[in-house]
């Protein structure tokens, strides 16, 4: 049957907070949907929610991961490489992210050229590796509707301090994204951390 395969290039930062909520942020570079920002949470009591800039891309991210909530807001992460911070805006989110040095992962990753480590193979070849060294990870597997997913990372930095506001209430210190999110087959990395990854997605039209 055809397949249809999209692509999504850009970052993934995860991070926990000392209220209990949970967020994974995207900054996609280059996706079907043009540039563009979403924001996954996961609050303490469990509930998950997508906050996404546009219906479309609402439709795909929940046609692809589980939420309980699903909003169309304004999604906006402003980079600022000189500071390496984030300054991300979403609905009830406010949040200032500071990007620190390269984790060991990003260094393993860094040290892999950049074709390869962006490459839909090899990110699937390497899913059992991951799964031991990053507990609660994966790369590769099923997601919504069937489609498969894979995760290709090359690069990888922690977030070493947040000052996040959820409906202008602090959510406190940074902390790691303990327990995992449950929004699909993978969860980020526990340690707050950006990673710069290639997704692919594949589904039967």
């Amino acid at each position: 049957m055809p397949e249809r395969v999209d692509v999504y290039r850009g970052h993934i930062a995860g991070f926990g907070t000392a209220s209990g909520r949970r967020f994974v942020v995207g900054r996609w570079l280059a996706s079907p949907y043009g540039a563009f920002a979403d924001v996954m949470v996961e609050d303490p009591d469990g509930l998950r929610t997508l906050l996404a800039p546009s219906g479309d891309v609402a439709d795909e991210v929940s046609a692809t991961y589980t939420f309980d909530a699903v909003h169309v807001v304004d999604v906006r992460v402003t980079a600022d490489e000189v500071s390496r911070t984030w300054h991300v805006t979403a609905g009830p989110l406010d949040a200032g992210i500071t990007i620190g040095a390269r984790t060991r992962v990003g260094a393993l990753l860094a040290a892999v050229p950049r074709p390869l480590a962006s490459a839909e193979w090899f990110a699937g070849a390497v899913d059992p590796v991951a799964r031991v060294a990053v507990p609660g990870v994966r790369t590769r597997g099923t997601a919504g509707g069937g489609r498969r997913e894979t995760y290709a990372a090359s690069d990888q930095h922690a977030v070493t301090a947040v000052d996040a506001s959820w409906a202008d209430t602090s959510c406190g210190e940074l902390r790691d994204l303990v327990p995992p999110v449950g929004f699909g087959f993978s969860s980020a990395p526990a340690r707050p951390s950006v990673t710069r990854v290639s997704t692919t997605i594949r589904r039967q039209v």
